[in-house]
This record gives C-alpha cells, structure tokens and sequence, in this order.
C-alpha cells in the first residue's frame, strides 16, 4: 500500500481496514457494473476479490516476492532493498492482513447488498 503506517501488529491492523474498505468499494463497483451487464454474483464477487487485492495489497505482495526470488548476496544490495519498504519486519503479517481485509470486505459487501433477498 506504501502509506506511512505504524510499524508491527498496529500497521498491519491498519493495513487490513484499508484493505477492508478497498475491497468494500471494489464490490461496489463491480456490482453496480455487473447489474447493468447481467453477469452472475459470482463474477462480480471474483473480480472485486482481484482487484481489491492487486490494489490492497499488491506493493507489499511485489516486495514479498522480491525478496524471495531475487538473491540479495550483497549485504549493500540488501540494504538497498530494505530501505525501500516499510516495516520490512512485519511484511509478511502486513500482506497476510491485507488479503484478509480485501476478501473480507468483498464478502461484507455482498452480504449487505443481498440482505434482504433471503
């Protein structure tokens, strides 16, 4: 997400609401679009999922698989690299909260959407 968040478990709550949100709004929009095109709930539940992702959490998802392709044998080179995240320490629990808070937001909306149609 790139947002100047706290570091540790306070980030990664903050970065999962985000999250919570972005995906509260992609489920908005791709229900608004998909009512006017006919799609299934289906469609429109998977491509808010994909999307509340790629833009949640998709900074921190690149950082976290850098790191694990990329051989940083240089300790210069890995100084490079983790001057350029935030919180590099709680990455992983940060993206792990950001695809939690982005499907969980994608389901909420879809549950309030059709509350009234059980």
């Amino acid at each position: 997400m790139n947002l100047p968040l706290h570091p540790g478990w306070p980030g990664a709550l903050e970065a999962g609401l985000i999250a919570l949100l972005v995906g509260a709004l992609a489920y908005a929009l791709f229900h608004v679009i998909g009512a006017r095109n006919r799609w299934t709930p289906g469609h429109a539940i998977g491509w808010a999922c994909l999307v509340a992702v790629a833009i949640a959490a998709g900074t921190d998802v690149w950082h976290l698989f850098y790191m694990g392709v990329v051989k940083l044998e240089s300790p210069v080179y890995a100084r490079i690299v983790l001057s350029k995240i935030h919180d590099p320490d709680g990455l992983g629990f940060r993206v792990v909260m950001e695809l939690i808070g982005a499907i969980t937001g994608v389901a909420l909306a879809w549950m309030f959407a059709h509350r009234d149609k059980a």
